[in-house]
């Protein structure tokens, strides 16, 4: 950033000093309208000059009062009879109109108190003889007091009130409604809060102001220092003039628990009757009172910062009991204390931009006539700048902290600040979090340290996971957490938790022990796990332990002794770190154990693990896992994959409750322990890849629990060799083994098709009737085997890196499935068809075709039961099918959709779409495909995995073919007019993405026929 720049940012608007300023004769109405006047004003929070209270002594009156004026945001003159006399009154009408006609909304109200519109617009009367007074008394100066003509004039030309034979309080509360009115207009920024327009504005559309048929409530939620509150205050009062009641309750949680319900029930009595009503004694009073009033006229009630719905029904306040037309705005950091209030709407403050952030730190960071001579200096507070803003994340509370702090300090000061940020942060800031996590029951501040801690940035599945490992009930947990701001799930499922509550965690955790980690319920670092090392006591307050670090910054090395020590530790999760030494033992505790590369040949024996819910030793140096047996109650995933050593496979006699086992490219290993074939509760084995594998329990085939077996990458199993305890007897029980293939996901070594006469042929003839999966992919295949096209169950088929691939005849003919309806809806809910990095495939176009035929055709079939069908084909030279009828250049990777039918049209059922897009690897690849309405709300709709092969090319074209369903469009969107919604394709980090042409299509109903 240039110097200039910052200057440019740091500079602000000058704000007005007063809301009103009021010129009138005194003798005629000071002490009667005037100061009827005044007192409303003051009671509406309208903050109003008055010569005779507002100059302090000594001061020269003419200058003051010209700055005054000038300081005003609405100017009012009260015509009385003499009001002309005075020739000061004259001077500040003239002054008065002069400042009016220099801005675009006319600001200048007058009042004729005493006095008709046309005795002052003609000068007659008492005004001609005034006037007369002073042009005698002013010869010199004619043109003076001809302007004063000139003025009264204009003014009394201007829409007022006159209050002549009128109730004045009537009047007075209408001049009260105008000028908020006024004031309103005038609020479209407010010191200090950049970005805050946009954020009005969409808020206002939520709360629609302009229908008056209805009571609408509407909450505003998001993480503490976020500017709900503040975002609040100035809706409200950009529109209280609106409303004949108007009430802002600030901070309602701690007014609630610091001095009680009845005092929170006065301040809305007293703001709704402007102070006219407080000797409030009970509840019960105050509730009648509140309902009585808000019964009978238009209201607009703000309460900020609510984190109990009872603090919210207690007041009084419903919606039944509110004039149609009134408004409730409700804050909170809790989504479900607001869901649970009743709304219409709710809007999500969202944190600043980059943008944003950067021109609310330099506002409040430096001084407005900064001078940065030196552009060494500047680059330097640039640089410490980026650094703030890094820390900060968008939030505007802690931007303006440290910008604040910072304001006027020299560039030392600023090092010296950030660096100890790190580890103590501001008590302004952290105040404000802490109080969210202070609000969370025990079992919630637990996951709220362990995603600090450990998870934050993951994938939410994966920590639910391991939260239910631990036995923290993540499902309910992770949902408090969400609707208490303090976390969020993005579009791609990753848990996000802002740096800010991240730290806070992490200190909660810090703060226990300070300098003696081995104290510590958590270790995350791996400088602080070496400092527990050095010692040999046993350690009784550490339970969980997860360091991970990138392979370039392995520069430690652990001992995995200090593992042994201690005792209650639940969970460990180690990835790319190295370790020395040996474990003996480890805590009969553990839950959950994660440890990539585990370099020891063997497990220890001497383990009491019962409590062990996931065991995860990939890419490990064992051997074998242990000898013997071992009691595994518990256990429910066993993940031995890509231990390359591994030669003896485990006993599993004593894990009844596994569910998950995968042994994946264990290359050594040549056969199954019989034991698999007992597990009754296992769902899902998977040993693709083990090349070696010769032998295999066919009693696997009877586990009635068992939904998908992997086997594909075996090239030496069924080649010849008998399945282990192989006897007829042991299939004879077609039944049972229908009833577990009917919904099984099978993958096999592709020669095994071929494989026709085993004494199996019967079994596997019933899986060929049933399959619904095929992954044929890195197979060596020239054309696509005929018996594919005989699949009649198919939905998923999978060829990518066929390489010697050249030939596709036809694809499946999707048939209707003869299921109760719940189960085919779960069988055929999504269809998929991949061909990618196929580099020899041939006649592409007709491939294309075929594609855009089969997902008709799916769509046909399955319509009740599908949400969505995806294809991916080589698209080099393919244009886009004919059936897509809008087709289009890319842009920024949107598929914009100008006119989008209506989401209660039953007519349409789904849009298709077809985009070529060009893609550049670095390796594993993730496309996905998002749906966003007018408003900017999201949806993830699809996202497709490419795990890229080594020789991949590091750029390919591809057709990508998508039909998303109208449910699964709309899901989650309350926008019924979509018109301006687009489709937009995004890739992950390690890549780069560009659609080069799309077509779309809306499906209509006739286009099933």
């Amino acid at each position: 950033m240039e110097c200039r720049s910052i200057q440019s940012l740091a500079s602000s608007s000058t704000r007005p000093k007063y809301d009103v300023f009021v010129s009138f004769r005194g003798e005629d109405v000071r002490n009667t309208f005037a100061d009827h006047l005044f007192a409303a004003f003051r009671r509406n929070g309208i903050v109003a000059f008055r010569d005779d209270r507002n100059l302090m002594q000594g001061q020269h009156i003419s200058t003051e009062l010209v700055q005054a004026i000038e300081g005003s945001q609405v100017l009012i003159v009260i015509f009385s009879k003499n009001y002309a006399t005075s020739s000061w009154c004259l001077q500040e009408l003239a002054k008065m109109l002069d400042c009016s006609n220099t801005i675009t909304e006319p600001n200048l109200l007058p009042i004729f108190y005493d006095v008709t519109p046309s005795e002052v617009r003609k000068q007659t009367g008492d005004y001609g003889k005034a006037l007369a007074e002073h042009e005698e008394r002013f010869k010199d100066n004619s043109k003076m007091v001809q302007q004063w003509r000139e003025s009264l004039l204009q003014v009394s030309n201007l829409s007022g009130w006159e209050i002549r034979n009128k109730q004045e309080n009537g009047e007075i509360e209408k001049i009260v409604k105008r000028v908020r009115s006024k004031l309103g207009c005038n609020l479209l920024s407010v010191d200090g809060l950049v970005g805050m327009q946009s954020r009005v504005e969409q808020l206002e559309n939520l709360i629609d102001f302009n229908s008056n048929n209805e009571v609408r409530v509407v909450g505003v939620c998001g993480m503490g220092g976020i500017g709900k509150s503040t975002l609040a205050k100035v809706v409200y009062d950009r529109n209280l003039h609106k409303y004949g009641a108007h009430c802002f309750v600030d901070d309602i949680s701690k007014v609630f628990r610091g001095v009680g319900l009845l005092s929170l029930q006065k301040q809305l009595v007293c703001q709704i009757t402007n102070g006219e009503i407080q000797d409030i004694y009970n509840h019960y009073q105050a509730e009648s009172l509140i309902k009585t009033m808000l019964r009978c006229q238009k209201a607009l009630i703000v309460l900020d910062n609510a984190d109990d719905v009872d603090q919210l029904e207690n007041l009084g306040v419903t919606r039944d009991c509110l004039y149609p037309g009134s408004r409730i705005v409700v804050t909170s950091r809790d989504q479900h204390v607001l869901n649970s209030f009743g709304l219409d709407e709710t809007y999500k403050v969202q944190l600043l931009n980059d943008d944003e952030a950067h021109q609310l730190f330099c506002e409040k960071a430096f001084d407005d006539n900064i001078i940065i001579s030196c552009e060494e200096i500047s680059r330097e507070y640039k640089k410490l700048t980026d650094l703030a803003l890094e820390y900060a994340q968008g939030l505007p509370l802690a931007i303006k902290v440290l910008g604040s702090y910072l304001r006027s300090r020299d560039i030392s000061v600023w090092r010296s600040a950030l660096d100890r940020l790190k580890n103590n942060p501001k008590k302004e800031i952290a105040d404000v979090l802490q109080l969210s996590f202070d609000g969370l029951e025990p079992l919630e501040k637990e996951i709220f340290l362990d995603i600090a801690c450990f998870f934050n940035h993951q994938v939410d599945w994966h920590v639910e996971d391991m939260l239910y490992c631990r036995g923290l009930h993540p499902k309910i947990g992770i949902s408090v957490l969400i609707d208490k701001s303090l976390i969020t799930i993005n579009e791609r499922d990753n848990i996000r938790m802002h740096d800010l509550l991240q730290e806070l965690g992490r200190r909660i955790v810090r703060q226990s022990a300070p300098n003696e980690p081995w104290k510590w319920s958590r270790i995350w670092c791996k400088e602080d796990f070496q400092r527990i090392m050095f010692g040999n006591t046993v350690i009784d307050d550490v339970k969980a332990v997860q360091l991970m670090e990138r392979y370039d910054e392995r520069n430690m090395t652990l001992r995995a002794e200090t593992l042994s020590r201690m005792r209650r530790l639940e969970f460990l999760r180690i990835e790319s770190v190295s370790f020395s030494g040996s474990i003996n033992s480890i805590s009969s505790e553990l839950r959950y154990l994660e440890w990539e590369e585990y370099p020891f040949t063997y497990f220890p024996s001497c383990c009491k693990l019962s409590k062990l819910v996931n065991l995860v030793l990939q890419n490990s140096n064992i051997k074998q896992l242990w000898d013997g047996t071992m009691c595994l109650d518990n256990l429910k995933e066993l993940n031995l994959s890509d231990s390359e050593n591994l030669v003896k496979p485990p006993n599993l006699s004593q894990a009844p409750n596994l569910e998950r086992l995968f042994v994946r490219r264990c290359r050594k290993l040549k056969h199954i322990h019989p034991s698999t074939g007992d597990l009754r509760k296992l769902v899902v084995l998977d040993l693709s890849g083990c090349t070696s594998l010769t032998s295999f329990p066919v009693t696997v085939f009877g586990i009635s629990s068992l939904e998908e077996v992997n086997l594909s990458g075996c090239s030496r199993l069924f080649g010849g060799k008998e399945l282990e305890n192989g006897s007829e007897s042991s299939i004879q029980c077609q039944s049972t083994v229908w009833s577990t293939f009917k919904r099984l996901k099978l993958r096999l070594p592709f020669h095994f098709f071929n494989y026709s006469k085993s004494r199996y042929n019967h079994v596997f003839h019933l899986w060929r009737l049933s399959l619904a999966r095929l992954s044929c992919v890195g197979n060596n295949i020239v054309r696509v085997p005929d018996f594919i096209n005989k699949l009649p169950r198919l939905r998923v088929l999978m060829l990518d890196n066929c390489k010697r691939l050249m030939y596709v005849d036809e694809f499946p003919l999707p048939l209707p499935l003869p299921y109760p309806a719940a189960e085919r809806t779960k069988l055929v809910k999504r269809g998929h068809l991949r061909l990618w990095n196929c580099p020899k495939i041939l006649e592409k176009e007709r491939l294309s075709g075929m594609g855009s035929s089969w997902m008709r055709e799916y769509i046909k079939v399955h319509n009740e039961s599908t949400d969505r069908v995806a294809i991916v084909i080589p698209g080099s030279g393919v244009p886009i099918p004919r059936w897509f009828k809008d087709q289009n250049k890319g842009a920024d990777n949107s598929i914009w959709i100008e006119s989008f039918p209506n989401v209660n049209d039953n007519n349409w059922i789904g849009i298709a779409l077809c985009a070529k897009i060009v893609l550049q690897f670095a390796q594993t690849h993730l496309i996905f495909i998002l749906f966003y309405d007018q408003m900017g709300n999201g949806n993830l709709l699809h996202f497709v995995e490419l795990g890229k092969e080594e020789d991949a090319r590091s750029e390919m074209v591809l057709l990508c073919l998508f039909y998303f369903s109208r449910q699964r469009l709309i899901q989650g969107l309350k926008q019924h007019d979509l018109d301006g919604s687009r489709f937009q394709f995004k890739v992950d980090v390690a890549g780069y993405l560009e659609v080069k042409k799309w077509g779309m299509r809306v499906v209509l109903n006739q286009d099933m026929e």
